[in-house]
């Protein structure tokens, strides 16, 4: 099928020869003056170059630049890369903390950076492609559209590395970019398209470049540039079918809306489908932080949105037992295992949620259970004789720690527990045996003070005293 030789559109089939179409033909004639409709066009980018014609793109420039040196300013190393937790302080884009209510880190994060190279080489880009699209498109246009290609953006990057920290301004350029590259090929411009040809290909080649490298480049962010990229192309496609004239107010927010319900909807299905993770990651972290009620409040949310979430009980448990309310704790950890048959962790955190409320028979079937699972587990067997020592059943749990310490000569202090069932049986020989043995893995008082007392039940005072005045040295210390 032929083309136009003035603008490069596609003629009707069964055209031969040089043809122009029939737009050419009727733009001619209105430039020589005749009276005859005109087809409406956008304005071409070259012939908007009048003064203040960059103001948004200046704005959103300063704003970057104002964000950076403020961050600077406040102690933040931006000559190297700050750290994580400057970044969520200053509104990156982190999914426990987004999707636990902090929804406006998904524009936020547009204008923070990581350093001097990653804001100085986002605004070269900003300033080259934001010049050209607010010439395109008009300020108000391109403001918009710039905003809610920086929110898909970080949707995204959120959808895509939900545990990951998201900051830049590289998704809303990729957003421009990608508006661009569909006006230029759909718009309706007033010059030829060979003088169009070769702007498209510089931007076509921009956004090929920097997607490879961001795919091959370790720490690029390269979800939030498709995504910024992909409501680039929608909204550039709408404008240039739909709204091509910028005093066509109603069409342009017509088409803009779309953009932004369709941000609105990848929050909703975010929201329905990963929260609950999400939830339960903020939980986590604010436990590591020591805000075990912020916790629970967070484990609660995952659970209310996915109740059969294994890990979010077992987490919402580990919370309750450091608030010592043992009961919950005990609860939510056999939902975890009603869930998981198979959880060893489960069985042990259970058999020692157990052991805190004083009761060591069932202790010991969480134990035994967990031992049927992975007989050679040495925390199945330490578990078990600290369960059969609460019930001084001292004989069964010596051999219990004899099982651990041949599994794991490492394992903690379980010397020092073989010591006390010894001494408890009164097998004072083996009991400073294992004493001594504990000794090598550290200053401990309480395995002085202890092997003290064996010494003294066999008579031998000066070893006595010598181990009491370790004991005190220790503490001391410490």
């Amino acid at each position: 099928m032929a083309n136009c030789v003035q603008c490069g559109r596609q003629l009707p089939a069964l055209t031969f020869g040089r043809k122009i179409c029939q737009w050419c033909v009727q733009h001619k004639a209105a430039q020589r003056g005749e009276d005859i409709p005109i087809q409406r066009v956008e304005p071409a980018p070259w012939l908007r170059q009048q003064s203040g014609s960059m103001m948004v793109t200046q704005a959103i420039f300063g704003i970057n630049v104002a964000v950076f040196v403020a961050m600077a300013l406040a102690g933040v190393s931006m000559l190297d890369n700050p750290s994580g937790q400057d970044l969520v302080r200053w509104g990156a884009n982190y999914g426990p903390y987004t999707v636990s209510g902090q929804w406006w880190r998904l524009l936020t994060c547009v204008f923070v950076h990581g350093g001097l190279l990653h804001i100085g080489f986002n605004m070269w880009c900003l300033w080259s492609l934001g010049r050209l699209a607010e010439s395109v498109y008009g300020h108000w246009t391109f403001a918009t559209a710039y905003l809610i290609c920086g929110l898909s953006a970080s949707l995204a990057s959120l959808i895509w590395n939900p545990v990951v920290l998201s900051v830049g301004a590289s998704g809303a350029i990729f957003g421009m970019a990608g508006a661009l590259i569909a006006s230029f090929y759909l718009g309706e411009f007033s010059l030829p398209r060979a003088a169009l040809a070769g702007t498209l290909r510089s931007v076509v080649v921009f956004v090929g470049y920097n997607l490879f490298f961001g795919a091959v480049m370790a720490g690029t962010d390269n979800a939030a540039h498709v995504g910024g990229l992909l409501m680039g192309l929608l909204l550039g496609a709408l404008i240039a079918k739909v709204a091509p004239q910028p005093d066509d107010a109603f069409r342009r927010i017509a088409v803009l809306l779309v953009g932004v319900l369709v941000v609105a909807g990848g929050v909703m299905w975010l929201q329905h489908s990963r929260a609950y993770l999400l939830h339960a990651q903020h939980g986590v972290r604010l436990l590591d932080e020591g805000n075990p009620d912020g916790a629970i409040a967070e484990f609660q949310k995952s659970l209310s949105q996915r109740p059969d979430f294994a890990a979010a009980h077992e987490a919402l448990a580990r919370a309750y037992t450091t608030e010592h309310d043992f009961e919950n704790a005990s609860a939510e950890m056999k939902r975890t295992i009603a869930l998981n048959p198979r959880s060893e962790e489960a069985y042990y955190r259970l058999g020692l949620i157990y052991l805190e409320q004083k009761l060591p028979a069932k202790a010991q079937d969480a134990f035994a259970q967990l031992l049927k699972i992975d007989p050679s587990s040495s925390d199945g067997h330490a578990g078990l004789a600290d369960a059969l020592a609460d019930q001084h059943r001292d004989p069964e749990a010596l051999a219990e720690y004899k099982r651990v310490a041949a599994l794991d000569s490492g394992y903690q202090g379980v010397y020092h527990n073989m010591g006390v069932m010894e001494a408890r049986l009164k097998l004072y020989d083996d009991a400073i045996a294992s004493l001594l043995k504990q000794q090598q893995s550290g200053d401990d008082p309480d395995n002085e003070n202890l092997l003290a007392s064996v010494y003294e039940a066999k008579g031998m005072k000066k070893e006595a005293a010598d181990a009491r005045q370790k004991a005190q040295q220790f503490r001391a210390s410490h």
